[in-house]
């Protein structure tokens, strides 16, 4: 027996249904089919190819076969020439870029701050310095101070960082100074001012000694004070910020020209930091100063090339202790040392081809960064720039307390550990390096590499190039179905009668 409530329900339907959906299929069939028709075939036609009876049939088909070839060669060509014209655009968008950047940040820093400090890496002081910045300081004209930090102290051995300190004292204020560092993944780069306690990563030196310095200072002027950052890119104008207020506050890392533009910090009631984008370096500079403080390849007209960049480096400090460092065996130049290194770092290309230019990028952004310790030695004879008197020297220091500073400043090089002298590598400075400077101004850089923040205007770039490659994509399409009628054309012309 089949009980009735578990019955299943019939699919059969009835003949007028059934016709009616039928009825309704062929009429939507046929109105695609309508539709289609009026747009027209986008499928080219079958090649008809040419008949096994006709005569030259060989010729013929070797002849169509050299059309084909002639303009796949020509269809590569155009394709290869709007490329080129497509890059061309993105490196004109980029300056542009690059240059409202610049006239955003210019001088602001030095306009806004009462003291202003410059930051310089303690293994090449002299090429960290700037005389057009210290200069426009200078001979502006009010009570604007200048202070020299030496940051990344610990990298240098002892005997050099104390003859750089009695080197630079003659002429500014200098505090020895060494940054907490943080060590970020890329998930973290991503969150904007993430709060990070700094005090729990590597410890930092000198912090407490340019606070007191700052505080006398504001204490004499009996106001509050602004303070601001200049230096070269990656002298560590950010982690010296970060590492005083002890928090992730500005944007720090290993890429150079990082940040873009001002940010002001609030350090205490009566003292504001003002964090600035790099110094641009004067093209005019030598190979060896624009490889660690400017910005290597960033699609201007006049960078130099990276491998330029990393022979300059090699040719002023000793062969012997650069392959004891990076323990390669003796080579001839540097595109072989760029070969055994990158071999023996694992950096290839298909096929086992070492990767040069990454390889090149890659060693550049260790001797800018915290990772090689050389050391440059003072100059013999102390020669004033001729921006600085005895006069301008005594205004630069009244109002601090030098005897005080350096004493701060010897109990920061007693708690620290530096290598050794034989592991430090000794290094040959070219000197100052010559800043772009305009009415008094700082003009700050704005970086091509590894940027960490996508702004709107990058969005909408991005937005425009996808669109031109659409486009693109398209005439592709077009030109390509053009050519194979083309090609068609061809055959049916060559057929017999």
């Amino acid at each position: 027996r089949c009980v009735a409530g578990l019955r299943k329900a019939s699919k059969r339907l009835s003949c007028h249904k059934r016709y009616k959906i039928q009825k309704k299929i062929r009429e939507h069939h046929r109105k695609v089919r309508r539709e289609a028709k009026k747009r027209g075939r986008k499928k080219p036609k079958k090649d008809p190819s040419v008949p096994g009876a006709a005569p030259f049939k060989e010729a013929l088909l070797r002849e169509a076969e050299q059309r084909r070839q002639r303009l796949e060669e020509l269809q590569q060509k155009q394709k290869l020439d709007r490329q080129k014209e497509l890059e061309k655009r993105r490196k004109l968008d980029a300056k542009k870029n690059a240059a409202k950047i610049e006239e955003q940040t210019e001088g602001t820093v030095i306009e806004a701050s009462d003291v202003i400090l410059e930051v310089l890496d303690a293994r090449d002081p002299m090429g960290c310095r700037c005389p057009q910045l210290e200069q426009a300081i200078t001979c502006s004209g009010g009570d604007k101070k200048l202070v020299l930090v030496l940051n990344k102290i610990d990298l240098v051995p002892k005997e050099n960082l104390e003859k750089w300190l009695d080197c630079l004292k003659k002429e500014f204020p200098t505090v020895a100074f060494k940054s907490s560092t943080l060590t970020t993944d890329r998930t973290m780069v991503r969150v904007k001012r993430a709060r990070i306690d700094l005090s729990r990563n590597t410890e930092c030196f000198g912090s407490e000694c340019l606070l007191k310095l700052l505080q006398e200072h504001c204490r004499t002027q009996d106001k509050a004070i602004q303070v601001g950052l200049v230096g070269f890119p990656n002298v560590g104008k950010s982690s010296i910020i970060n590492s005083i207020k002890k928090n992730r506050v500005c944007n720090a890392g290993l890429g150079r020209g990082l940040t873009k533009c001002m940010q002001v910090v609030r350090i205490d009631k009566k003292m504001k930091m003002l964090d600035s984008p790099s110094i641009v370096a004067d093209r005019a500079n030598s190979t060896l100063t624009l490889a660690l403080r400017s910005i290597i390849d960033d699609g201007r007209s006049g960078s130099i090339d990276v491998v330029e960049a990393v022979d300059a480096v090699l040719n002023h400090c000793s062969k012997q202790q650069v392959m004891m460092f990076y323990s390669i065996p003796d080579f001839r130049n540097t595109e072989e040392f760029l070969t055994l290194l990158a071999q023996k770092r694992g950096m290839l290309k298909k096929g086992g081809v070492p990767d040069i230019e990454n390889i090149a990028k890659l060693l550049l952004s260790d001797w800018t960064g915290a990772k090689i310790s050389y050391h440059s030695q003072p100059p013999g004879s102390q020669m004033l720039p001729p921006y600085l008197t005895e006069d301008k020297i005594a205004e630069m220091q009244k109002g601090f307390n030098l005897k005080k500073l350096e004493e701060e400043n010897n109990t920061t090089v007693q708690a620290l550990k530096y290598p050794s002298p034989a592991s430090s590598i000794v290094f040959q400075s070219a000197g100052m390096t010559n800043g772009k400077i305009q009415e008094n101004k700082v003009v700050g850089e704005a970086s091509q590499w590894e940027s960490l923040e996508t702004s709107e205007e990058e969005e909408e770039d991005d937005f425009m190039e996808t669109d031109e490659q659409d486009s693109m994509e398209e005439e592709e399409e077009e030109e390509e179905e053009k050519d194979v009628k083309e090609v068609n054309q061809g055959f049916i012309q060559l057929l017999p009668g």
